[in-house]
């Protein structure tokens, strides 16, 4: 998606009044991107549509039929169940009287419930790993789409949505109450060439974290929290952001995005310095670059799925050196993951079938506290003929902890784990529209970095909801 290039900088301007200076610079600058980006995708969907009009040209067939599910979530890393797969009726009044004016309007809600089954709880405050303590969480996400057919424009969307976030333990969230996407799409070229500028949650946009990569079945068993570490935004969090992913020949494709860059020190901080996600460009918070190149063939009677993507993220922000104790800019963090479909269960669904899948990560060790990250996995789209949209999977990761953290801990005088793994089993049941289900164990050896707490087998449970 994006290059990859690592900028080491200096660690601190020497005149205060230079170094506010840049700053308010750096923030013009990229607040000036996006609007000149926002600018060139309207000025060339216009011209476009005025060619079309002033220009002779050959009969060509009719564009096919709009479709309800033309509304739903486009051009990420991630999918989203059909806006059809729903509670409410997809032809129902409501519905379809919105759509004849080119609007969609979704809710998701979701609950989860977490717990260690291996030991009594802990008192809330004594937690350092989730289901220590009991852990429960719960969000409730409107989203309104638009196909800007009233604007004349093809390929194109206005897509908002806001979050009330909530869960028992807060560093396991952030609670949020807020914006959380507002962006202008476009495609052009049948979609060859896609853009993206405006408030973007950036988890479904790269990476491919979701094993079988849809959000309704794909989230229990992943812990890579290395991107996020590094500045990328993640769900309940938005942060101002323009991308651009191009598809070349061969099922190859490439991704890049600017990004201001989620606070430092995490969600809590993030959501304590920008309650509401409108904040343009807090203090400090700066450019987060993000590059990804891939091969993703879709499966077909005749050929099996395989999706490829390596990554890197390059963040100017500075970052507490725990060697050191100053702040550094430098972060970074580079990835590879990849999935095939070995097996293929069903003609007429392609993509039913068995799957494996490896990813890899690293960040430096200096900057944050989980360093390096490796994960195998092994899932079934539809693992019964009478369930075909039901998931089952079986998910190994190992995470290294910061040495450089650890070593500091140590010198401290308190106990540590190193490093951490997890072998989770989970699965998804689409127990009917709009109604998903997850169940799991997953048993975590090494669950925190401090204190030296014993392994825990974690139930897991979900249950999420599209109206």
């Amino acid at each position: 998606m994006n290059s990859a290039r690592h900028n080491k900088r200096g660690i601190a301007m020497a005149d205060p009044e230079r170094n506010a200076s840049h700053q308010r610079v750096q923030g013009a600058s990229f607040a000036l991107l996006l609007l000149a980006a926002c600018f060139v995708l309207l000025a060339a969907a216009r011209l476009g549509a005025q060619v079309t009009q002033d220009t002779p040209k050959l009969p060509v067939p009719p564009p096919p039929p709009r479709s309800l599910d033309d509304l739903n979530y486009l051009a990420g890393d991630a999918s989203v169940p059909s806006l059809s797969d729903s509670i409410l009726n997809p032809q129902g009044k409501f519905r379809q009287s919105l759509f004849r004016k080119g609007l969609a309007l979704r809710l998701v809600t979701q609950s989860q419930y977490v717990q260690n089954t291996l030991a009594a709880p802990v008192p809330p405050d004594n937690q350092v790993y989730i289901g220590e303590h009991p852990f429960e969480a719960a969000m409730v996400q409107p989203i309104l789409t638009w196909d800007l057919r009233q604007l004349h424009l093809r390929r194109a969307q206005l897509y908002v949505g806001g979050v009330w976030n909530w869960v028992s333990w807060n560093p396991a969230g952030p609670k949020s109450f807020q914006l959380w996407d507002l962006y202008f799409y476009k495609g052009w070229g049948r979609d060859r060439v896609q853009m993206k500028a405006g408030y973007i949650s950036m988890n479904l946009e790269f990476v491919g974290l979701f094993v079988g990569g849809s959000t309704a079945t794909g989230g229990q068993g992943v812990y890579a929290v290395l991107p996020y570490e590094v500045g990328m935004s993640y769900f309940p969090l938005t942060s101002p952001a323009a991308s651009l992913r191009v598809r070349g020949p061969d099922h190859l494709y490439v991704k890049s995005a600017a990004q201001r860059s989620i606070d430092p020190a995490g969600g809590p901080a993030e959501v304590a310095r920008n309650a509401t996600g409108f904040r343009f460009l807090p203090h400090g918070d700066k450019l987060l670059l993000i590059n990804e190149a891939g091969y993703l063939r879709d499966p077909a009677k005749n050929v099996h799925e395989t999706w490829f993507r390596a990554g890197y993220l390059d963040n100017s922000t500075k970052y507490k050196n725990v060697a050191t104790g100053q702040p550094q800019s430098g972060n970074y963090c580079a990835y590879a993951l990849v999935d095939h479909q070995f097996i293929r269960t069903s003609l007429e669904h392609p993509d039913h079938g068995l799957y494996a899948g490896a990813s890899y990560m690293n960040v430096p060790d200096a900057l944050n506290s989980y360093s390096r990250y490796y994960e195998a996995r092994f899932y079934k789209e539809a693992p019964l003929e009478s369930r075909p949209a039901d998931l089952v999977s079986f998910v190994a990761s190992h995470t290294g902890y910061s040495r450089v953290a650890t070593n500091s801990l140590a010198a401290q005088g308190k106990s540590v784990w190193r490093s951490g793994s997890t072998l989770t089993g989970s699965y998804a049941v689409h127990v009917s529209p709009g109604n998903f289900v997850g169940l799991g164990l997953t048993y975590l050896y090494g669950p925190a970095i401090t204190p030296r707490v014993p392994s825990a087998l974690n139930f897991l449970a979900s249950w999420t909801t599209y109206f």
